[in-house]
C-alpha cells in the first residue's frame, strides 16, 4: 500500500530568486514547481495532498489546482518542524504519510513509489529520502549504524571531519508512520541557534524510542536537486527538457538536436514524428504519427493530426487534421480548427475559423470569425473583414467555393457552395449557389499617355 497522503512544504518566500512571486509558483517547463511536485504526488497514488503555504498564499491558491489539494496557513516561517506542526490536525491517524518540498520539480513518482515501498517493506516510524554526491558540501550528512540503519542526521556546520567526508545527503524529503508523526511533530522545540523547529529532530526522537528509522537513496540524484534562485532555476528547465525529450525519442519519436527543443511535460507526441531544432511544444498539445513539426514551430495547447506537417509556424489553443500542410509562417490564433487534406500556406493567419477538409489558403491571407467548408480555394490576398469597429462578425463559405485573389469578404455575409467571387472583388451581400460574384470597376486604356505627359524614359 502506498503512502495515501503527502504534507507538501511550500510557504518560504524564496528571497533568493529576488522577485514579488512565490518561489514555488516559478515554472519549469511551463508548469509551477509546486504544480510539478502536486502531480508527481498524484502519479504516486496520493489522494489527499496539505500544502503547507505562507509568503504569497492566496496567489498559490489561485495558481495551483489539483482534485486533492487542500491548503494550511504557516503564518511565520519557523523552520521545517513548525509548517509539519501546522498540518498535525488534518494527518490521518494511520497509514504513511510524504513530507515534500514545493521547491524540488524534478522528483519523479517512480522515486516516491519505490520511497514510500521501502518505508513500508522496513516498517520504518520514518525513512528519509538521501542521495550521494561526489561533493555534498552544504547539504546535511547521512550517518548510518553498523548494520545501515538510520542514527541521524549531521549539518554541514556541525559535523565533525569523519562526518563531513560522508557523501551520502538528505534530500529534506521524508516518509513517515503517521501516527508517530501527529504524536512526535508537537513535541519538537526550537531550543538551537536558528531557533527554529526541525523535522531532522523526529529522527532521534525514532531512535530514542526504539523505532526504526531508515533511509532510502535515489538512483538519480538530480531529483532531489531543490531550486533556490534564477540559476538552479534554469538549471532545473534545462534537465528536464532533456528528460521530456528523451522520454518521447525512447517511444519512437526523431528529435533533430535534443538540446535545442522545448517540450513540456504533458505533450504527447506519435510515433515516426519528426521534430526540428527549435521546435517548442507547451501545455497539452497532442501531435499525431508519421508528422513533421519543422524549425521554429510554436505548438501550443493544440491538436495535430497523424502524417501532417507544419514548418516555422504558431499554432495556438487550435487543431489541425491528418495529411494537411500547415506553413511556413503561418498564424492560427485561438480557436481555428483546421480539416484533414489542407493546405494552409505561408502567411495565413487564422482566427476562431473553421476550415474544411480539403480546403486551401496558399499564401497571404486573413481568414477570421469564419466557417470555410471543404474543398474551398481562398486565393492569395483574401481578407476576411471580420471587424467594423465596434462588433466582431462572422462569414461563411459553402463546400467547393473560389475565392479569387485580393478579395474582401465584409463581414456578416455568406458566400454558398459552389460559388466564384472574382479575383478583386469587395463581397458585402450574400452570394448565391453556383454564382459568380464580381465587383470592380471596368478598365479603361489610353493609348501614348505616358509619352504623351512627358513621362517616357529615355535610354542612354
Amino acid at each position: 500500500m502506498s503512502c495515501k497522503t503527502a504534507v507538501i512544504l511550500a510557504a518560504g518566500a524564496g528571497t533568493r530568486m529576488k522577485s514579488d512571486k512565490p518561489k514555488v509558483l516559478h515554472e519549469v517547463c511551463g508548469k509551477p514547481m509546486l504544480s510539478h511536485i502536486v502531480s508527481k504526488a498524484e502519479k504516486a497514488g496520493v489522494d489527499d495532498i496539505i500544502t503547507v503555504i505562507g509568503h504569497g498564499a492566496q496567489q498559490v491558491r489561485e495558481t495551483v489546482f489539483g482534485d486533492n489539494l487542500r491548503f494550511v496557513i504557516q503564518q511565520e516561517q519557523l523552520g521545517t518542524g513548525h509548517a509539519v506542526m501546522q498540518a498535525a490536525d488534518m494527518l490521518p491517524n494511520d497509514g504513511s504519510v510524504f513530507v515534500l518540498c514545493g521547491d524540488t520539480p524534478l522528483i519523479t513518482a517512480e522515486t516516491l513509489k519505490e520511497f514510500s515501498a521501502c518505508h513500508e517493506k522496513e516498517k520504518n516510524a520514518v525513512t528519509v529520502l538521501t542521495a550521494v554526491f561526489d561533493d555534498p558540501f552544504g547539504y546535511g550528512r547521512i550517518i548510518r549504524g553498523e548494520n545501515g540503519e538510520l542514527l541521524r542526521i549531521v549539518e554541514q556546520k556541525d559535523a565533525s571531519e569523519a562526518e563531513k567526508a560522508v557523501k551520502e545527503v538528505n534530500a529534506g524529503m521524508y516518509c513517515f508512520e503517521a501516527s508517530f508523526l501527529k504524536e512526535k511533530s508537537g513535541l519538537l522545540n526550537a531550543d538551537n541557534a536558528q531557533h527554529e523547529y526541525y523535522i531532522t529532530d523526529l529522527i532521534g526522537m525514532a531512535v530514542e524510542s526504539g523505532k526504526r528509522a531508515g533511509a532510502f537513496t535515489v538512483k538519480d540524484a538530480g531529483e532531489i536537486m531543490g531550486v533556490n534562485n534564477r540559476v538552479q532555476l534554469a538549471e532545473a528547465v534545462k534537465i528536464m527538457r532533456r528528460r521530456n525529450a528523451d522520454r518521447h525519442m525512447l517511444n519512437g519519436v526523431t528529435i533533430i538536436d535534443p538540446d535545442s527543443v522545448y517540450i513540456e511535460e504533458d505533450v504527447e507526441i506519435g510515433n515516426d514524428t519528426e521534430v526540428w531544432p527549435g521546435v517548442v511544444l507547451k501545455g497539452r498539445s497532442v501531435i499525431g504519427k508519421g508528422c513533421v513539426i519543422g524549425k521554429g514551430t510554436i505548438i501550443e495547447n493544440s491538436s495535430v493530426g497523424n502524417g501532417t506537417d507544419i514548418l516555422e509556424s504558431v499554432i495556438l489553443d487550435s487543431s489541425i487534421g491528418e495529411n494537411t500542410h500547415v506553413g511556413p509562417f503561418a498564424y492560427m490564433r485561438p480557436n481555428s480548427h483546421v480539416g484533414s487534406g489542407c493546405k494552409v500556406g505561408d502567411f495565413v493567419e487564422l482566427k476562431n475559423a473553421e476550415f474544411g477538409d480539403g480546403s486551401k489558403a496558399a499564401h497571404l491571407a486573413y481568414i477570421g470569425d469564419a466557417d470555410v467548408g471543404e474543398e474551398v480555394n481562398i486565393g492569395c490576398g483574401v481578407i476576411f473583414a471580420n471587424y467594423d469597429g465596434v462588433n466582431k462578425n462572422r462569414s461563411t463559405v459553402g463546400n467547393r467555393a473560389f475565392i479569387g485573389s485580393n478579395s474582401n469578404l465584409v463581414a456578416p455575409v455568406s458566400v454558398a457552395e459552389d460559388a466564384y467571387i472574382a479575383a478583386g472583388t469587395t463581397v458585402t451581400t450574400d452570394v448565391e449557389k453556383g454564382a459568380l460574384c464580381v465587383g470592380r470597376s471596368k478598365e479603361t486604356v489610353l493609348p501614348g499617355w505616358v509619352e504623351s505627359k512627358g513621362l517616357l524614359k529615355k535610354k542612354k
